[in-house]
């Protein structure tokens, strides 16, 4: 596709949302979701799926309205005190093809007034998962401090995450990898500026920052036993 995906028109149709995060609001304002953010966003999926399959052939770029690697705009609001219906930002995963939720290893964009990022790893896996990423991690120590100490890698991301305050069970809480270890999301982010998003170079930044951050993607796949 030639020229941009995302426009202002985009930015300005989030901001408005974010202040007026209601149906009565988004269902007399659903065309200007359609043309300037659902739309371009599906386009940028379709045209990310050759590149996506140079990095590794086993994560897709689903291009569809629903269930595929545009994540939809409704909030789940049955658990949280936060009942506004509608996310306020353009979340796109690319995730493994043999994942099934947003738990699995994924690239991901995320375009938000103020706040626009490209993100790699693997966010609130489950207990079965983390504790193979630990495994690997013990197992494979200098393999991981490699990866999470190259250089053009810690320059364009910052590793971010939830992590826990005592060691895990079954680790010694005198490990050398101990923060390592306490993490229990494996993330990586890379700011976008609102300009980058909105220019034509916008696809090329995303796959330059995805392949950066594919030796990272790579031993969390290969930990779980993954294809990449």
């Amino acid at each position: 596709m030639a020229g941009s995906y995302f426009t202002k028109a985009s930015f300005t149709f989030l901001t408005k949302l974010s202040e007026n995060n209601d149906r009565e609001w988004f269902d007399a304002h659903k065309q200007d979701y359609e043309d300037n953010v659902r739309t371009p966003a599906l386009d940028f999926i379709n045209d990310m799926e050759p590149d996506l399959k140079k990095i590794s052939k086993h994560f897709d770029a689903i291009p569809k309205k629903m269930g595929g690697s545009l994540m939809r705009i409704y909030r789940d609001v049955r658990f949280g005190k936060d009942k506004r219906p509608y996310k306020t930002n353009v979340g796109i995963q690319f995730r493994h093809a043999l994942g099934k939720d947003v738990h699995a290893p994924g690239f991901y964009l995320h375009i938000e007034p103020g706040e626009c990022f490209v993100g790699v790893g693997i966010w609130r896996p489950d207990s079965t998962a983390l504790q193979k990423i630990r495994t690997a991690i013990v197992e494979k120590e200098k393999k991981w401090i490699s990866v999470i100490n190259d250089k053009t890698f810690k320059k364009q991301f910052n590793r971010v995450g939830d992590t826990l305050t005592n060691p895990p069970r079954g680790f010694n809480k005198e490990h050398p990898m101990i923060d390592e270890l306490k993490r229990k999301d494996h993330l990586g982010i890379s700011p976008l500026t609102e300009a980058t998003v909105t220019s034509a170079r916008l696809k090329t930044q995303v796959v330059n920052k995805f392949n950066t951050g594919k030796p990272f993607m790579q031993f969390l796949c290969k930990s779980l036993e993954l294809n990449f």
